[in-house]
C-alpha cells in the first residue's frame, strides 16, 4: 500500500502566487468556500448527484469503473451562461488512449446546475484565470466522475500522465468511499520536478496551469467487500473556444 502524503494547502490570498510561481495550487474546502463564497454547507446541496451519473461507453480498456456526466458553460466577465450539450473531444496529443472520438455523455442535471454552489465556484474560478492569463471569455467543460471499484480496480486516469489540452484545470475531491489508493501527482510538463499527496477532505481543490504541468491519480482499490468509489468534479477552462471545434 502506498503511503498517503498530505495536500499542499496553498492558502487564499497566496493562490496566485502559487500558480506563478509553481503552476499549481491546492485549497482547502474552507478556502474552496471562501473562493465562491458560499458557505461550505453550500456544496453538500449538489452531493445527491454523484449517486445518478451514467456509465461512460467509451473507455477503450474495456472497463466498467467510470461513470459520468458532461455539461459546457461560458464565463464573460461574471454573467456566466449554459450552452447546448455538446460533445467532449480533446487531440491525441493530449489524451492518447481516448483523443480523437466524439465522447457525447449524459448532460449534467439541469437541477444541479441550478444549485447556486455551482454557479458561484464556476464564476470565482474564472475570475481567478483571468487575473493568470486575462481573456474576454472562458468555455468551460464541467464533468462529474465517479470512479468505482467493480472491476476490482478503478483508474480515475487510464490515459495515464496528461495534459488536458485547456488553459486551466480544476479538480475538487467530492468524496472517497472505502477505498486506498487515488494518489495525486503533479509534474513539470518540461522538467523533473514533481510533488504526490492525496486529496482526502470533501471539497478540497487542485488548481492547475495546463501549460505548465501535467497531472494524474494513481488507480483505487477497494477496503470492504461490497465495493468503494472516489467521486470528482473536474472544470476546465479554454480561451480560445471548445476543443473540437473549427
Amino acid at each position: 500500500m502506498v503511503a498517503g502524503f498530505a495536500a499542499p494547502q496553498t492558502p487564499l490570498d497566496g493562490l496566485d502566487a502559487a500558480l506563478r510561481d509553481r503552476g499549481f495550487a491546492v485549497l482547502a474546502p474552507d478556502a474552496v468556500a471562501a473562493l465562491a463564497g458560499v458557505p461550505r454547507a453550500a456544496f453538500d446541496a449538489l452531493l445527491p448527484s454523484w449517486d445518478d451519473l451514467c456509465s461512460d461507453e467509451y473507455l477503450k480498456d474495456g472497463g466498467r469503473y467510470r461513470r459520468r456526466r458532461h455539461a459546457c458553460f461560458v464565463v464573460e466577465g461574471d454573467a456566466l451562461r449554459q450552452v447546448p450539450h455538446r460533445m467532449h473531444w480533446q487531440p491525441v496529443e493530449y489524451n492518447a488512449l481516448h483523443g480523437g472520438m466524439e465522447r457525447w455523455f449524459e448532460p449534467i442535471e439541469a437541477a444541479t446546475i441550478a444549485q447556486p454552489a455551482w454557479t458561484a465556484l464556476i464564476r470565482a474560478l474564472a475570475r481567478v484565470c483571468s487575473a493568470r492569463m486575462p481573456a474576454p471569455r472562458w468555455h468551460v467543460e464541467a464533468h462529474q466522475f465517479r470512479i468505482d471499484t467493480s472491476d476490482g480496480l478503478g483508474r480515475p486516469t487510464p490515459e495515464g500522465a496528461h495534459r488536458d489540452g485547456v488553459d486551466f484545470v480544476a479538480v475538487l475531491l467530492v468524496s472517497r468511499h472505502a477505498i486506498k489508493g487515488g494518489e495525486t501527482r503533479v509534474f513539470e510538463a518540461n522538467g523533473p520536478d514533481g510533488q504526490r499527496f492525496t486529496l482526502a477532505e470533501p471539497w478540497s481543490l487542485l488548481l492547475l496551469d495546463d501549460a505548465r504541468v501535467i497531472h494524474e491519480s494513481t488507480p483505487i482499490q477497494p477496503l470492504a467487500a461490497e465495493g468503494g468509489h472516489r467521486d470528482t468534479l473536474v472544470l476546465t477552462f479554454r480561451a480560445q473556444g471548445f476543443q473540437g471545434d473549427a
